[in-house]
C-alpha cells in the first residue's frame, strides 16, 4: 500500500521522496479520493516504447502511461516514466528536471482521479490542474 519509487534501469535516483509522498498524498486528498497504490516505475524511451507499442498500439515515444485500477474513489495505478523524454521536455520548455518530472507525476495521478488529455479543452483543463497542484507543491515547506 502507499507510493513506491522503482527503476527500470539504474541510470535514475529520484531524490525528495518524503515530500512527494506527502504532496500526491495531498493532492488525492483535495480531490477527495483514497490513494490505496501508486507505483511509479521510471525507465528509458525504448522500456516506454515497447509498451506504448504493445498495450495502447501506439508507435510514438511519449514520456508517460498509466495503467489505471482505480474505482470511483481509491486510486490504484502503476505509472511508468521515460526519464529520457522529462529531460528532454525540461529542456524544450526550460524548467528543471524536477519540475518537469513532478509535472509529469501529477499528470498521471491527474489521469486517475478521472482528467483526460484527448481534446484541446481537456488538455487545457489538465494543464491548469496541473499548474494548480504544481504550485502547491512550491508552496510546501
Amino acid at each position: 500500500m502507499g507510493i513506491s519509487f522503482s527503476n527500470q534501469s539504474n541510470k535514475f535516483t529520484i531524490t525528495g521522496k518524503k515530500k512527494l509522498i506527502e504532496w500526491i498524498l495531498l493532492v488525492c486528498f483535495l480531490e477527495k479520493r483514497v490513494l490505496e497504490e501508486i507505483n511509479y516505475i521510471f525507465c528509458d524511451d525504448t522500456f516506454l516504447l515497447t509498451l506504448n507499442k504493445q498495450y495502447l498500439k501506439h508507435t510514438t515515444l511519449t514520456d508517460i502511461i498509466t495503467f489505471d485500477y482505480s474505482t470511483r474513489k481509491k486510486i490504484n495505478a502503476e505509472i511508468y516514466i521515460s526519464i529520457n523524454r522529462v529531460r528532454a521536455n525540461a529542456t524544450t520548455y526550460k524548467v528543471s528536471l524536477a519540475e518537469e518530472l513532478r509535472r509529469v507525476m501529477i499528470h498521471g495521478v491527474l489521469h486517475c482521479i478521472g482528467f483526460t488529455d484527448k481534446t484541446n479543452r481537456t488538455r487545457a483543463v489538465m494543464r491548469r490542474m496541473e499548474n494548480k497542484y504544481l504550485q502547491l507543491y512550491s508552496e510546501m515547506s
